[in-house]
């Protein structure tokens, strides 16, 4: 229980009340005390004064004693709850009103004395001849006269009697019942305490719940708190929005691990296959040679090492896109962008093309208006992608085809287009021309590449925060066409 935040909660409120309630009891008792002897001493100041005046104490000049012990017999019997001593000059006690087997003291300290004489501020508390260490208000006047002083009237204003009647007050029903009402207060207090906790506590057990249900889901299942997170909701709610903001984007990011997990998985078994296609053919070929050297003709190993070569140059193009790929995908930081001219770069991919589009009859060229602006970006990764583009355009355009390179201003931007005249894609191989070993049904396919050039393509652009987008209908010819970000 007290490993709970409520528990806790209670526990510290019991304490708390505990302490309220001891400390409210000492400070009461302490200025009831304080305040009751304030009082009776400020009542009762002239009380010795006008019992030396009114009873004739003084005769002549001296005390007169047969007037002294009437005077204590009367008093004790009127008011019991008082005590008379007469004292000397030096406080020693000469005769009281008390029981001689009770009084303890021999003499009371004057410092008391002297400071009530000279009305310092009340209570000023004496000593108590019953007892060694306890100290009473009191009253006390010097005797015979002030102006001539043998000894002083000293009366104890809350004497044992009062003490024994005191004590059984506290013992009585009326206190028992009032400290029954303190006790009932505050267990009320206690009570009222603890429901307020539960109810504040109890969305926050909520919530602990549903964080426990979500680890023992193994972060698969969650169950939203429910709280939106506005401005008159507490912390409470906002701790709940925030794990279910949490708790989504963690079951987001497994599930993103998993689909990564699931491409993997595909990206090795179809690199697999498509290493192991070449990889055997090449064996074949090479292993061929070695066993029939001496029987093949030069015409023969020269065609059998052209087909191991050819192998061996597509599993070479092979492992180098895998590799770029790899890189691509694992880059942390943006591209090391430059200023640069798009026009001067389409220009040189197009010449560097030239021979091969010539010798598939396939007419390449480029085109582009007056005072295309710079751009920024990356012009290794740019030059990639057109290369990708011109040499996927070029295998699947046929002889007599065209391909075409367009650079258009656009707003802020530069708009590069590669339209050919091909085959084109079939609408249904439209959605995954981009995914990485995917090769589209298309005339010209099959010779040899892995299906990656468009996803590095791809890649690049996203890289650049642009789109790579295609159009095309089967038998109409294909058109790419990205952007780049320009610079007045």
């Amino acid at each position: 229980m007290l490993r709970t935040l409520y528990g806790k909660l209670a526990l510290v409120l019991l304490l708390l009340l505990f302490s309220i309630g001891l400390l409210y009891t000492l400070l009461t008792i302490s200025a009831t005390r304080h305040y009751l002897g304030e009082v009776n001493q400020e009542i009762n100041r002239d009380l010795a004064r006008n019992l030396v005046a009114d009873r004739n104490l003084v005769e002549q000049g001296r005390i007169n004693e047969a007037s002294l012990k009437e005077t204590f017999h009367q008093y004790m019997v009127i008011n019991p709850s008082i005590e008379i001593y007469l004292l000397d000059r030096d406080g020693h006690i000469l005769s009281y009103s008390a029981d001689p087997g009770k009084v303890k003291r021999k003499r009371v300290s004057l410092d008391p004395i002297f400071a009530f004489l000279r009305n310092d501020a009340y209570p000023v508390l004496g000593d108590d001849p019953r007892s060694h260490d306890r100290r009473k208000a009191f009253s006390v006047t010097p005797v015979p006269s002030a102006e001539s002083p043998e000894g002083y009237l000293y009366i104890v204003l809350q004497g044992e009697e009062f003490d024994s009647v005191n004590n059984a007050i506290k013992e009585s029903y009326f206190l028992r019942l009032s400290m029954w009402a303190v006790a009932g207060s505050l267990v009320f207090g206690l009570l009222a305490g603890l429901l307020i906790f539960h109810v504040l506590t109890r969305r926050l057990h909520r919530l602990t719940t549903l964080m426990d249900e979500f680890r023992l889901s193994k972060l698969t299942t969650h169950e939203p708190y429910g709280t939106a997170t506005h401005a008159g909701t507490d912390e409470i709610d906002r701790l709940g929005a925030t794990f279910d903001h949490m708790a989504a984007r963690i079951i987001e990011q497994l599930g993103e691990l998993k689909e990564q997990d699931a491409l993997r998985r595909e990206l090795v078994a179809q690199v697999s296959h498509d290493l192991r296609t070449p990889l055997a053919s090449l064996h074949g070929y090479l292993e061929t040679l070695r066993l029939k050297a001496d029987t093949l003709d030069v015409r023969e190993r020269e065609e059998y090492l052209a087909i191991a070569l050819r192998h061996s140059e597509r599993l070479t193009r092979l492992v180098m896109e895998l590799f770029e790929l790899a890189k691509l995908d694992a880059a942390h930081t943006p591209p090391r962008c430059e200023l640069f001219a798009p026009a001067e770069l389409a220009q040189d991919v197009v010449q560097k093309f030239q021979l091969q589009a010539k010798q598939r009859g396939i007419d390449l060229s480029m085109e582009h208006g007056n005072g295309t602006p710079m751009v920024y970006a990356e012009i290794g990764l740019i030059e990639r992608v057109l290369e990708n583009l011109i040499e996927n355009a070029l295998e699947h355009t046929p002889t007599g085809g065209r391909v075409r390179v367009s650079l258009c201003s656009a707003s802020t931007q530069v708009r590069v287009s590669i339209a050919d005249t091909g085959s084109g894609i079939d609408e249904n191989d439209l959605p995954r021309i981009f995914d990485r070993f995917y090769r589209a049904k298309s005339e010209g396919d099959g010779k040899g590449h892995a299906g990656l050039g468009l996803a590095i393509a791809k890649r690049v652009m996203e890289l650049h925060q642009q789109t790579l987008e295609v159009s095309s209908a089967r038998g109409r010819g294909t058109v790419f066409t990205f952007s780049l970000a320009a610079v007045a």
